[in-house]
């Protein structure tokens, strides 16, 4: 029999775990600065990146995935076997890293819980449901980041690309349908998160970068 208080406790720390604010602490260390004050005010690698350089952005984003990850470890040892507690434990993981509860600030009036748009979180948690898909999704999204140019669609299609693989390995019978919610439910998460980015996406005023932003600077400047 299942129990209640192993379940509680497992998604208690996955939600926990993915609070840790890794680009606000990683940033803080470098340069002092508060990462939340900066650009988008995300804590992911990319505004990490932006606040204090490519090594930070690489190290924030490579914990935030180790924290997605880890909750494999957790449901392991608490309620082993148990896909849908494996799924909902990394959509936690991804909640926490969107809203910390150790990010939790009083603004407008209000108390708000900040972090950051969940990818980095969301390819650990489909890591957390099995290991290989990591090797399907980062040379994806690099090319996404590279040739599309922008940050926040290759952040969506993280979770888009674990859903089609997940469905594919569904329907051939290698993994469980949950881990296909777990997809669905990541790319929710994410779209809501990159509610501002999506409006500047369809607006034509989003921010570009990889390959496409130097073409256009290139385009430019011959022009």
């Amino acid at each position: 029999m299942i129990g209640i208080g192993n379940i509680l406790i497992a998604l208690v720390l996955a939600y926990l775990m993915g609070s840790i604010p890794f680009g606000f602490l990683v940033v803080k260390i470098i340069n002092g600065r508060d990462i939340r004050e900066i650009e988008s005010g995300r804590t992911g690698g990319t505004n990490a990146m932006r606040a204090a350089g490519l090594a930070a952005g690489a190290i924030t984003a490579s914990l935030d995935v180790l924290k997605g990850a880890a909750t494999a470890w957790v449901v392991s040892w608490l309620i082993p076997g148990q896909p849908w507690i494996q799924v909902a434990a990394a959509l936690l993981a991804i909640i926490g890293h969107n809203y910390s509860i150790f990010l939790l600030a009083f603004k407008d009036g209000k108390w708000v819980l900040r972090g950051g748009a969940g990818g980095a979180t969301c390819l650990g948690g489909a890591i957390a449901l099995w290991n290989p898909i990591g090797l399907i999704i980062l040379p994806v999204v690099v090319l996404v980041y590279l040739f599309i140019g922008y940050a926040s669609v290759t952040t969506m299609s993280i979770a888009l690309i674990a859903t089609i693989v997940f469905i594919v390995r569904a329907i051939m019978g290698l993994s469980p349908w949950v881990y296909v919610i777990y997809g669905v439910l990541a790319l929710v998460a994410l779209v809501w998160a990159l509610r501002p980015n999506i409006k500047r996406l369809i607006a034509g005023n989003e921010r570009v970068v990889g390959l496409r932003a130097k073409w256009l600077k290139k385009k430019v400047y011959v022009e």
